[in-house]
């Protein structure tokens, strides 16, 4: 039975995603002549070669191909399990996630001052990132924004966020009290890559049962940001988000007649009643929204 040693296995998945030995040792922070020698190993062991280099550049072989799979897979359940002791054998640490505009600062301050001894951290996380960071042992607990996939997983609502239109501050709807869907029907809205994602926030279909107007794909808020204030989008987003540091060349009007967005507490099935879990839980309950929230979503 072979002993794989994960370090090298490591290197393997970076080398195979990168195809080039040179970005791979810059993610891996390692001198190249090191990784070359870290991946040989691996193949001593392996007796097997898993890359091609020549002129043309750096190729996974047959059998290279047919271990990386198998290689990121390992490496995940490696991460998991450790996740997994670290939880049972530090009780008192907790990691809480969190979105976009969604502040978890009072929860996060009420918990430490229930449990002073207790080890908290809280992380950010970007678009798509939940459910993944739960369920791959990243992060303990998160505070987020539905849609998104609750296999596995257990969900309070905390509160709801009424949406708004973001647009231009020039855009001919600027400065209105409210908006409906028929005012934007013709708006080029922005596509994301995941399609739960754009049905939702694109509301598409429509109520009417028109499609959303396409608009450009768009795979980071900062992109998105740039296509609405040239004027090329509008968008649907949730009030929390742009309560505080919008762009001066953008601005928000009230959405009617749209569904809220539930704001959510989302922790791993089973795990809920854990001690740190369940008394940041109760913190979210009372601490969240945070007190000027209803008052500014209101102006």
């Amino acid at each position: 039975m072979t002993d794989l040693d994960l370090r090298l296995v490591r290197c393997f998945t970076v080398v195979a995603e990168e195809l080039h030995f040179g970005r791979a040792a810059a993610v891996l922070h390692l001198a190249q002549p090191s990784l070359s020698r870290h991946v040989r190993r691996l193949e001593g062991e392996l007796g097997v070669r898993l890359f091609d280099r020549n002129t043309q550049g750096t190729h996974l072989t047959e059998a290279g191909a047919a271990f990386l799979p198998r290689a990121q897979a390992l490496l995940r359940s490696a991460e998991e399990a450790a996740a997994v002791a670290r939880a049972v054998g530090q009780p008192s640490r907790i990691v809480i996630g969190f979105m976009t505009g969604l502040i978890v600062t009072p929860a996060v301050r009420a918990l430490r001052g229930r449990h002073p001894d207790a080890d908290v951290h809280s992380r950010f996380l970007g678009w798509g990132e939940l459910p993944a960071a739960l369920l791959e042992h990243r992060v303990d607990v998160v505070v987020g924004r539905f849609p998104f996939p609750t296999e596995g997983l257990s969900v309070t609502v905390l509160y709801e966020e009424h949406r708004v239109v973001m647009m231009p501050v020039t855009h001919r709807l600027a400065g209105k009290e409210l908006v409906t869907l028929d005012d934007i029907a013709d708006e080029p809205v922005p596509r994301f890559p995941d399609e739960e994602f754009n049905a939702f926030w694109r509301v598409d279909p429509r109520p009417d049962g028109r499609p959303a107007p396409d608009g450009p794909l768009v795979k980071n808020l900062e992109d998105k940001l740039e296509l609405i204030a040239a004027g090329e989008a509008v968008c649907l987003a949730p009030a929390g988000s742009v309560l505080k540091g919008l762009r001066p060349d953008l601005t928000t009007v009230p959405l009617e007649g749209v569904d809220p967005i539930p704001v959510v507490l989302a922790t791993r099935a089973g795990e809920e009643n854990r001690r740190l879990l369940a008394a940041f839980r109760a913190c979210a309950v009372e601490q969240l929204p945070p007190a000027d929230w209803s008052a500014t979503a209101a102006e």
